[in-house]
């Protein structure tokens, strides 16, 4: 039998109270969480809902993501690598086709294609995959979503989110607004209105949490706040033993050391405002968690959980980021970019920007990051951050639950996934047709692969090489093979089966296979849009 009439049959064996023979879909993904941060992958935080979908599936132990935010959610959407998305950076238009920073018509959406399927499509949550505020044309509801509620922008408050948006429709958020619960609240509406009947649904969630700024209602930090006063060099060892024990990590991965910039926990000052500052992030992902819980309620309510397929994933690891001080009652600079900071709450009162440590995060007034030194707990046992495609930066959880397929309960598989296998994975399932062409345009070839029969337990044929290109940080793998490299340093090379904490560079041993993989990277990279880190970032 082969795949395709697997999941037929599989299909086929549920209850006729599912709606659909096709499965419902739904994409969740963090925002700038870090690979051990969720209770499935190591970490303390109490993350129920995620424990249970992942005792209850299949959890991935390599899936990789881009290093950053728009780039991963241009890749996620659209089955390709991001720059041939047009999303290479940020939201900025360097004057190249990889790098024009808005979502292009050369590719197509999921919501594009499972539209032509005849799915249902909705999203809640951040888009960010284009510069135009003002102007809807390549919003979500342009790029075939049905219904939408979130925000256009990347970063914001939680509290009072910058362009929060209901379908095409600019709102405000009213007092008691918190962000990461009301993605949950619609997307549970969502499933609500849009299953049961003749078409499944297809639902993106894309949550903003634990993304900077530290925000969380006072109760929920409270259950965290004296958590974390074992400081983050004892938080990694113990993530780590955690991660050995169950297998999602392999034992011979070693811990990778304190990272330079990173000083130890016993020689920093204020260490209470550096316990609230995790504390305020433990609280958000809980959150994140907690609104997943009125989803799969959502689902059991509709009698649809069997047959969904639910992924979820994170967009980049832990953020090492700043927060530089901003006067509130400064007078904006002409074309400043203030990232969706407002300069007060609904109430009116200012809000105070920066990493100050007199000042606790969490409260709406405040507006901080939880820096390098969390980061880095974030991502054990790996090695670097969000924007550097080292493994702690492209290192992603990835938690299948699909009842009607996924048959191995707890399971975790070696098998690599990158995310642009969902596009692929969503029109396999779905039984859809990726387009040549769509609405007039030529589209491109996807490049993803269906992660479906590793659903199914088996082993597929996966990617000769999976690339990255962020920021001048660079990478390929190979097999068990990883060349990498940050900026304009020189390439290292590890053997990712022995050692994917990226400790013991093999690059001077193995001249050959460098610049054999180096050439087969400086390929891809001529024929996905990707250029040199000089060429187009100091335009």
């Amino acid at each position: 039998m082969n795949r395709r009439d697997f999941l037929r049959a599989a299909l086929a064996a549920v209850p006729v109270s599912a709606a659909a023979k096709r499965p419902n879909i739904i994409v969740m993904m963090a925002d700038d969480l870090g690979f051990s941060d969720i209770g499935p992958y190591g970490g303390e935080i109490a993350t129920p809902n995620l424990d249970a979908l992942a005792k209850n599936g299949l959890r991935f132990e390599q899936f990789y993501n881009t290093a950053r935010c728009c780039p991963t959610r241009a890749s996620l959407m659209t089955g390709l690598y991001p720059h041939q998305a047009g999303i290479g950076h940020m939201m900025n238009d360097y004057g190249v086709p990889g790098y024009k920073g808005d979502l292009n018509r050369t590719s197509v959406t999921i919501a594009e294609v499972m539209r032509t399927a005849g799915y249902r499509t909705a999203m809640c949550g951040k888009w960010h995959v284009t510069p135009q505020i003002a102007d809807n044309y390549n919003w979500p509801l342009q790029r075939g979503f049905e219904k939408y509620f979130g925000t256009i922008a990347g970063a914001g408050s939680f509290f009072d989110p910058a362009t929060l948006t209901r379908d095409n429709t600019p709102i405000r958020a009213e007092k008691g607004f918190y962000y990461t619960d009301a993605i949950g609240d619609n997307a549970a509406k969502y499933i609500d209105e849009m299953t049961g009947g003749s078409s499944p649904l297809f639902l993106y969630v894309a949550f903003t949490a634990p993304h900077w700024p530290m925000h969380a209602p006072e109760a929920s930090i409270a259950k965290y706040k004296d958590r974390y006063k074992i400081g983050w060099d004892a938080l990694r060892t113990e993530r780590h033993a955690r991660q050995k024990k169950m297998g999602i990590v392999k034992t011979k991965w070693e811990l990778s050391p304190r990272a330079p910039e990173v000083p130890k926990w016993e020689d920093i000052p204020n260490k209470d405002w550096h316990i609230r500052r995790m504390a305020v992030y433990a609280a958000m992902v809980d959150h994140l968690d907690q609104a997943i819980g009125k989803i799969v309620d959502a689902l059991k309510k509709k009698n649809q959980l069997d047959n969904t397929l639910i992924l979820f994933l994170a967009d980049n690891g832990g953020c090492a980021e700043g927060m530089a001080t901003i006067n509130p009652n400064a007078k904006k600079k002409a074309n400043e970019n203030t990232s969706g900071r407002p300069r007060e709450t609904l109430d009116g009162r200012p809000v105070v920007v920066g990493n100050i440590p007199t000042l606790m995060p969490g409260p709406e007034t405040t507006y901080q990051s939880y820096g390098p030194e969390w980061a880095h707990a974030s991502n054990t046992p790996f090695r670097l951050y969000k924007h550097y495609v080292h493994e702690g930066g492209i290192s992603s959880p990835l938690v299948v639950h699909w009842p009607a397929v996924v048959k191995a309960k707890n399971s975790i598989t070696d098998q690599p996934g990158h995310l642009i296998d969902v596009m692929a994975t969503c029109v396999d399932v779905a039984g859809a047709t990726y387009p040549a062409e769509y609405k007039g345009a030529k589209i491109t070839p996807l490049e993803g692969k269906s992660l479906a029969p590793i659903f199914e337990g088996k082993r597929r044929k996966g990617h000769e090489a999976i690339y990255w290109e962020h920021e001048g940080n660079q990478a390929i793998r190979m097999g068990r093979w990883k060349l990498v490299k940050q900026h304009e340093g020189a390439w290292e090379l590890y053997d990712i089966d022995a050692d994917r904490s990226e400790l013991n560079d093999l690059a001077a041993r193995m001249p050959d296979r460098v610049k054999q993989m180096e050439a087969q990277w400086d390929a891809w990279a001529k024929r996905s849009s990707v250029l040199p880190w000089q060429s187009w970032a100091r335009r």
